[in-house]
């Protein structure tokens, strides 16, 4: 497959609950070796569309492609291709880190040789070696997020799609998990990426698609939709508010629009057009006035501006669950009666009777 075909295609997907309609003609390109991120609040339709590309869902309308397979015409080798992480680790947490893995290559019928082959390079890729033989109750957060990612990895799956990978982590482990992403990106994979984590996007994504009422209502890179809202900032902290008149004067003569003034009378933010050349106009103009402040600094929008301009919800009220509005009896297609292989189930804590004694070294 060359550079420039889709690893992950969507075209009209659409999926419906009774009256609600969770997607609603979905269209996402993922080139290969590229990252696209899902962004949006909670009940926007993220995670039903991870669940219909990844065959979890059987949808209403729509097509959908996952490493050239039809997802719809073929779900089990569309899972053959996929290697998921689901919100939260997937593990079993009476089994070791090695038996884990192992487990999951036994699922996904490697022999016994590869599988304790793979599970031996994931440990050391995901700097677990040390704790591989600890059972995964006694990891910690983070090293439970990396140990799931690697169960997503045994296959050597083409397309990863990793459903908000850092949600709970404290700030070192999510840098670290950010690190594994990156290197995993580097080495060729495509992935697809739900987060409720707007930097996470903005350093990790090469596309963002905000999705809003399970429409896709902006795409593009992070900073094409930073412009969409506009350009720099310019945000002022006084040391006295009776100095606000001065300031919102100084500033009046460089800002797009009207001076924005925070409730506790300090806080003031101009939207500008010139930048930096516009912050030492003010400033110079304070230093005139004789207007002391506390902080002064130019600001680009963030991906939180843009989820609060376009869907008048900000970052923190992305989900933090994986149900949505998806009804709780959600029945799959009648007549799909395939196990999900991996796909939210890598390390499923349930075994086949061979399964222990062939984990075992």
């Amino acid at each position: 497959m060359n550079t420039t075909e889709s690893m992950i295609s969507a075209h009209g997907l659409t999926k419906r609950y009774g009256d609600v309609t969770a997607l609603d003609g979905l269209d996402l390109e993922v080139p290969e070796g590229r990252v696209l991120a899902l962004l949006g609040p909670n009940g926007a339709g993220k995670t039903t569309a991870v669940r219909c590309l990844t065959t979890l869902l059987v949808p209403d309308d729509g097509t959908a492609r996952v490493a050239g397979v039809d997802v719809l015409a073929d779900p089990a080798a569309a899972r053959a291709r996929i290697g998921m992480s689901g919100q939260y680790a997937a593990v079993d947490e009476h089994l070791t880190g090695y038996e884990n893995l192992v487990m999951v290559g036994r699922l996904y019928h490697l022999g016994r040789r590869r599988s304790r082959e793979r599970a031996r390079e994931l440990l050391e890729r995901f700097d677990l070696s040390d704790a591989a033989d600890r059972p995964a109750k006694t990891y910690s957060g983070g090293m439970r997020r990396r140990l799931d990612l690697a169960g997503a990895l045994v296959a050597e799956p083409p397309v990863l799609v990793l459903d908000e990978p850092t949600t709970g982590l404290d700030p070192r482990s999510r840098q670290q998990m950010w690190s594994v992403i990156r290197e995993l990106v580097g080495a060729g994979a495509t992935l697809l990426l739900t987060t409720q984590y707007l930097e996470e996007a903005d350093r990790l994504a090469d596309n963002i698609i905000v999705i809003d009422a399970g429409k896709a209502i902006a795409t593009g890179t992070a900073d094409q939709l930073k412009s969409q809202i506009g350009g720099e900032r310019i945000e002022v902290v006084l040391a006295d508010a009776a100095h606000r008149e001065a300031a919102v004067r100084a500033l009046g003569q460089v800002a797009v629009g009207e001076v924005q003034v925070g409730e506790n009378g300090r806080d003031l933010t101009a939207a500008v057009t010139a930048g930096t050349s516009a912050l030492l106009r003010v400033l110079q103009d304070f230093e005139r006035d004789g207007v002391a402040v506390l902080d002064a600094g130019l600001r680009r929008p963030t991906l939180d501006d843009v989820f609060l301009t376009l869907t008048g919800h900000g970052s923190d009220s992305t989900e933090t669950g994986s149900e949505e509005n998806e009804p709780a009896n959600d029945a799959r297609h009648p007549t799909d009666t395939r196990t999900e292989t991996h796909t939210d189930s890598h390390t499923d804590s349930h075994t086949d009777s061979h399964t222990e004694s062939e984990i075992a070294r």
